[in-house]
């Protein structure tokens, strides 16, 4: 099923021009083709400190299999009996827990789950299958501290959307039990150079000469038509019902249609979720911007109901 999902008001769309006008000035110059990967990095983490994460969370460094991370919470709740594999974006190269608590710590609060955000070993130092590998780790260590794969769901957001799907691929090669649901926020899962279109005038965030280079960096030499790097190429049959969220002026919004489709053709529950007008990742402006703040209750309840199932 997909669903186009827009309801932008006037003051809506007031919010949006400007949050577009400063993740244009901030965000697209870091995501640079060119630009020292440890420089973006550095420049990732200070500007991600201007984003507001939902109050009342709490954070607990932590590991799950030998993999890094965080644990996040709602605070003051007891934290119920499901748990979220988060794996976040930025490209295998960029990125980290403290990055992405703009997404977790809201959706911690809808779903009152306990999330470890996995801190994956990142390219170039650490090519494909490493992502892979420590995803699974964390998976197996989250199995060990009590959570059965019911319990389970995976999310992810741009690459470590294509990530999540990844690792759900590998487990199943391995014959190991899959968790409950697969939420999938923008994903990357086609690291070749498919016909993407133009770039829409509304993407604000990131370029595909710098995807390009990323996947480059992520491939180090491996066919980019390997599962373990560009899900999409996968056997996707007997997956976990699947939800995609995307924005209609990002340059990734066919991988996430063609995903769908091919998700539907092997079967697999699926719903796709585009919101126009939005742009790579918005859910990452939730508390301020409406969209991300329906887009992340819709997976709260996609994963309540995967959970109750």
């Amino acid at each position: 099923m997909t669903q186009a999902i827009s309801s932008e008001g006037w003051f809506e769309r007031l919010i949006a021009a400007v949050l577009r006008a400063v993740l244009r000035a901030t965000l697209r110059p870091t995501f640079r083709a060119g630009r020292p990967i440890p420089e973006q990095r550095r420049r990732l983490e200070l500007i991600t400190r201007l984003t507001l994460p939902a109050r009342g969370v709490a954070y607990l460094a932590a590991s799950c299999g030998g993999v890094p991370g965080e644990f996040v919470r709602a605070s003051g709740v007891v934290p119920g009996s499901s748990a979220i594999l988060y794996l976040h974006g930025g490209a295998y190269c960029v990125g980290s827990h403290v990055t992405h608590r703009s997404v977790t710590s809201h959706l911690a609060r809808r779903t009152v789950a306990n999330i470890f955000v996995a801190d994956y070993r990142l390219a170039p130092e650490h090519p494909c299958p490493a992502a892979v590998d420590d995803a699974i780790e964390a998976y197996r260590g989250l199995r060990e501290q009590g959570w059965g794969p019911g319990q389970i769901a995976f999310v992810g957001d741009s690459a470590g959307g294509g990530l999540t799907l990844s690792t759900a691929l590998k487990l199943r090669e391995l014959g190991e039990t899959l968790p409950a649901a697969l939420v999938l926020l923008s994903p990357w899962v086609d690291l070749g150079n498919p016909d993407r279109g133009q770039p829409p005038p509304g993407e604000v965030m990131i370029s595909l000469p710098w995807v390009r280079e990323c996947a480059g960096l992520y491939l180090a030499g491996r066919d980019a038509r390997d599962p373990l790097a560009s899900p999409i190429q996968g056997e996707l049959r007997g997956l976990p019902p699947t939800l995609i969220q995307v924005g209609q002026d990002e340059i990734l919004l066919q991988d996430s249609r063609r995903l769908h489709a091919a998700l539907v053709a092997a079967d697999v529950p699926t719903q796709l979720e585009e919101y126009p007008r939005r742009w790579h990742v918005f859910q990452a402006n939730a508390g301020v911007l409406a969209d991300a703040d329906r887009a992340l209750e819709s997976a709260a309840g996609f994963l309540r109901q995967s959970w109750a199932a």
